[in-house]
C-alpha cells in the first residue's frame, strides 16, 4: 500500500510540473514561484504527515490494547472483590472473605500468637511465663499506623491486660499450612502479670494430666492465646471447591480432615456426625437434628423483630416466641423479612412444619444438621464430668480395696475351711469306723440282751413255778401242823 501511494505522489508531483511548465509561457516569476515553493513543501511535508499517521496508527493499537487489557483488569478486580457467582469453583472475593474473617475476628476476640513457653511452676498455685519473641502483629495484618509524638512519648502497653481470663492452646504445623495454628487445648487461665513483652498466666482451675504433661514436657513451646474460646461451625470441615448440592446443604465433608482432626480419643458415633453433616436425615435422627428444605408457595413474610428493645444483658437476645430484642441483631425496617413465591430455605422441622400447616410452603427433602457445640459450656461440663469421674474412681478404688480386704479374708478362710474340712472328713472317717464299731458292738450287745432277757423270761418263770411250788409245799406242811396244834 505505501508504494501505491509513493507511486500516487511521484504522477501528482511529475502533473504538477507539467502543468507548471505549460502555464510557464502565461504566468509571471511571482505566480510561478508560490506554486513552486508550494510543491516542494507539499513534497518536504508529505513524510512528516506520514510519519505523524503511521505514528497515531500505532498509539491507536496501544490504546485499543490498553482498553482491552484495563477492561480484563477491570473485571478481574471485580472478580477478585466480589468473587464470579458464575463459577463457584473459583472462589470467593475479597470482600466476601475480609467480611468472614472479620466475623471471625469478633467471634475470636482478641488473640496473641507466637508466644513461646518461658517457664512453668507446678509447685504450689502454678504459674506459666509467656514471651512474646517478636514484635506484635495486629490481628488484621495491617501496618500500624504512624504515632504522633505523645503517643510515642508514652510508655508502651502491656501485651495481654493483667486480671483477663484467656484460653491457650499449643501452636503446631498443618499440611499445605505456612504458618503453626493451634492444635491442642492446654486450659483456662488468668492473667497475674503482664509486661510489654511478656505475661504470666495462672491456671483457673486445675489442670488435666494430658495438659499438665504437654507443657512439662516442652512439647507445648508455642502457644497462641485467646480472648474468647472458638466457635464451632460446619464450614471449616467442608472440602476445598466444593459446593452445596440436593445430597449435602453445605458441601462434601473433607473425610480427611475430619479423620485427622477427630481421631482419638472421640467416638466413632461423634465422628460420624460430622461426616454426615449437612447430608440427607435417617429416620432415628434426634429432632434437634433435622432440618427441612422448603419451597415457598406463596409470597410470605414473618416478624423477626419484637418491640421489646433492650440489651442482651438485661434478658437474652431473643424473647419468648424467639424474636430478636437486642438492635444489633435486629432486622430493622418494618422487622419482618419477606420470602416470594418459589424461595428456598432451610428451617428446623419444628418451623417448617408450621410453614406447610399454614398453606404458604412445601417440602422439599430433609436433612441432618449437626448441632454445634458451645465450648464455653462444653469444656467446663467436660471438667466437672471429669472431676465426677475422678471422685467416682476414688470411691470405686476405696471399694476396690474393700472387696479385695474381703476377697482376701475370704481366701484365708476358704483356706482355713479347707483344713477343718479336712479334719471333719477324718473326723467323719473316724466316726464312721466308729459308728460301725459301735453299731456292731450294738448289735452283739442287743443279741446278749435278747438271750439274756430270754434267760431272765425263762428264770422268771421258773420261779415263779418254783414260787407256787414252794407255796404248795408250805401250804402242805402247814395244814398238818395246824390240825396237830388243835388237837393238843
Amino acid at each position: 500500500m505505501q508504494y501505491v501511494l509513493l507511486l500516487v505522489l511521484i504522477v501528482v508531483v511529475i502533473a504538477q510540473a507539467i502543468l507548471v511548465w505549460k502555464a510557464a509561457p502565461h504566468w509571471r516569476w511571482y505566480q510561478i514561484t508560490p506554486v513552486v515553493i508550494t510543491t516542494i513543501l507539499a513534497v518536504i511535508f508529505v513524510f512528516p504527515v506520514a510519519g505523524a499517521l503511521k505514528s497515531r496508527s500505532e498509539w491507536h493499537k496501544v490504546k485499543e490494547d490498553l482498553e482491552a487489557r484495563l477492561a480484563l483488569v477491570e473485571a478481574e478486580q471485580l472478580e477478585l472483590r466480589y468473587g464470579d457467582p458464575n463459577d463457584p469453583l473459583s472462589g470467593e472475593g475479597v470482600l466476601p472473605m475480609a467480611q468472614k474473617l472479620a466475623k471471625l475476628g469478633t467471634e475470636a476476640g482478641r488473640r496473641w500468637r507466637g508466644l513461646r513457653l518461658t517457664n512453668a511452676n507446678f509447685d504450689n498455685i502454678g504459674q506459666i511465663v509467656l514471651t512474646n519473641p517478636q514484635p506484635e502483629v495486629p490481628v488484621d495484618g495491617l501496618p500500624p499506623e504512624p504515632a504522633d509524638d505523645a503517643a510515642a512519648e508514652a510508655a508502651p502497653l502491656p501485651l495481654i491486660p493483667e486480671g483477663l481470663v484467656v484460653y491457650g492452646f499449643a501452636e503446631g504445623p498443618q499440611p499445605n499450612l505456612e504458618v503453626p495454628v493451634p492444635i491442642f487445648y492446654l486450659g483456662e487461665y488468668r492473667v497475674t502479670a503482664t509486661s510489654p513483652t511478656q505475661v504470666t498466666v495462672q491456671p483457673t482451675a486445675p489442670l488435666l494430666p494430658q495438659q499438665r504433661q504437654a507443657i512439662e514436657s516442652r512439647q507445648a513451646v508455642s502457644w497462641s492465646v485467646y480472648e474468647l474460646l472458638p466457635l464451632d461451625g460446619h464450614e471449616p470441615f467442608i472440602a476445598e471447591g466444593s459446593v452445596e448440592d440436593d445430597n449435602n446443604v453445605f458441601g462434601r465433608i473433607d473425610d480427611e480432615l475430619v479423620n485427622r482432626l477427630l481421631s482419638n480419643p472421640i467416638s466413632a458415633q461423634s465422628r460420624a456426625e460430622y461426616l454426615r453433616d449437612g447430608t440427607r436425615s435417617l429416620p432415628d435422627d434426634e429432632p434437634l437434628s433435622k432440618w427441612v428444605k422448603i419451597e415457598f408457595t406463596k409470597n410470605h413474610e414473618i416478624t423477626v423483630d419484637s418491640p421489646d428493645q433492650r440489651g442482651a444483658l438485661d434478658g437474652g437476645f431473643f424473647d419468648g416466641s424467639g424474636r430478636a430484642v437486642d438492635s444489633r441483631l435486629q432486622h430493622g425496617d418494618s422487622g419482618k423479612v419477606k420470602f416470594a413465591k418459589d424461595d428456598l430455605l432451610i428451617v428446623q422441622e419444628e418451623a417448617a412444619d408450621e410453614l406447610i400447616d399454614l398453606d404458604v410452603a412445601r417440602l422439599i427433602d430433609t436433612y441432618y444438621i449437626r448441632p454445634l457445640n458451645d465450648y464455653r459450656f462444653v469444656l467446663r461440663r467436660i471438667r466437672l464430668r471429669l472431676a465426677e469421674l475422678s471422685t467416682r474412681t476414688q470411691e470405686l478404688t476405696y471399694e476396690n480395696e474393700v472387696l479385695q480386704r474381703a476377697i482376701d479374708a475370704t481366701v484365708k478362710m476358704t483356706a482355713a475351711g479347707q483344713g477343718e474340712k479336712l479334719m471333719l472328713e477324718q473326723d467323719f472317717e473316724q466316726t464312721e469306723v466308729e459308728r460301725k464299731s459301735l453299731e456292731v458292738y450294738n448289735e452283739r450287745l442287743a443279741s446278749e440282751l435278747k438271750e439274756t432277757r430270754q434267760r431272765l423270761v425263762k428264770l422268771y418263770r421258773s420261779n415263779q413255778q418254783l414260787e407256787k411250788e414252794l407255796q404248795m409245799f408250805h401250804e402242805s406242811i402247814v395244814t398238818p401242823g395246824e390240825s396237830l396244834t388243835s388237837t393238843r
